[in-house]
């Protein structure tokens, strides 16, 4: 896909659209003074997961809050599962990590979880079994009986994704959710994110840590001054895909040849093969129609791609 201007919005469409904005826009401050967190942005979003990235102040945590119900938009149209986002929360509610996840500190950690449990309307023992499973997932049974203002940074960011599990949902949200966590931590993180992401959940993950990013989301939203620039393919779970740029002389017709999914507009051309070999053979038949190759840039991680957007690049 190739970057829009700015004045454009991105539009995907998706069949089943866990959550749909339309021309949203989102303003806080005064009418002399407005700021201008989120610009027209349209975006249809199913299931998988789903990066929000860009620099700070792009206007992230904003869009959660807008998709969660938050914040009311200031023009524009938000709907999750079909419904306004409080009326949804209210039916089906909604797993959700906050940045700064808290509770009161003189909670123990274990009657926290089973009391969040709780709130699902289940048995006590239910209660029980979910925050028992949850501590478990997240490495928790030994801290079980502190007080939760006892506990580590990274312990408290594992207790906050523990309780995004006492419930099972089909969205959840997830607002920084590996600040704090050590290296080990990080491979579970993405692990749990594959369970998530098996059970057909839709989740929106903010995060600056592009890295992360690239090992668990399906798609990275790139936000830049409130607007969506593009949205990017990321490698997720499969492994990384072997991407390129093809700078080259070739009509539609004779393009579709090699690469039938690629855009013909574009300029240069993306694509995406399973290797360098599949790349060959896709060249060496595109020659062979009559194309004529400028150059071949292969695509670098994620980092790279969302600096080479936002300076400018395609």
């Amino acid at each position: 896909m190739g970057s829009l201007a700015r004045d454009v919005p991105w539009r995907v469409r998706y069949s089943m659209a866990m959550i749909q904005l339309d021309s949203v826009g989102k303003t806080f401050g005064t009418r002399r003074q407005p700021v201008h967190a989120l610009r027209d942005v349209s975006l249809s979003l199913g299931p998988g997961v789903w990066a929000i990235v860009g620099p700070n102040g792009a206007g992230k945590s904003t869009l959660l809050g807008v998709a969660l119900g938050f914040f009311r938009p200031s023009a524009g149209s938000v709907q999750v599962g079909g419904l306004s986002p409080g009326r949804y929360l209210r039916r089906h509610g909604a797993a959700y990590l906050p940045e700064r996840f808290s509770l009161p500190p003189e909670w123990p950690v274990r009657s926290a979880l089973r009391t969040l449990a709780a709130l699902e309307g289940v048995t006590a023992e239910e209660a029980r079994a979910r925050a028992a499973g949850a501590l478990d997932r997240l490495g928790l049974t030994e801290y079980a009986d502190r007080i939760v203002g006892s506990l580590s940074r990274g312990l408290n960011q594992r207790l906050g994704l523990a309780q995004t599990l006492v419930a099972e949902r089909d969205l959840v949200v997830l607002d920084e959710p590996t600040e704090g966590l050590d290296p080990l931590w990080r491979v579970h993180f993405r692990d749990l994110v594959g369970e998530i992401r098996a059970r057909g959940a839709t989740v929106l993950l903010a995060s600056h840590e592009l890295a992360e990013v690239e090992r668990v989301a399906d798609r990275a939203i790139l936000l830049d001054d409130g607007r969506v620039k593009e949205i990017l393919d990321v490698a997720g779970p499969d492994g990384p895909a072997t991407r390129y740029r093809l700078d080259l002389d070739a009509p539609a017709d004779v393009l579709a040849v090699a690469f039938p999914d690629a855009d013909p507009e574009a300029r240069p051309v993306a694509v995406t093969v399973r290797d360098p070999a599949e790349l060959s053979h896709r060249l060496g038949a595109l020659i062979d129609a009559g194309g004529i190759v400028r150059a071949v840039i292969p695509e670098t991680g994620l980092e790279d791609r969302v600096r080479d957007r936002l300076e400018g690049g395609t």
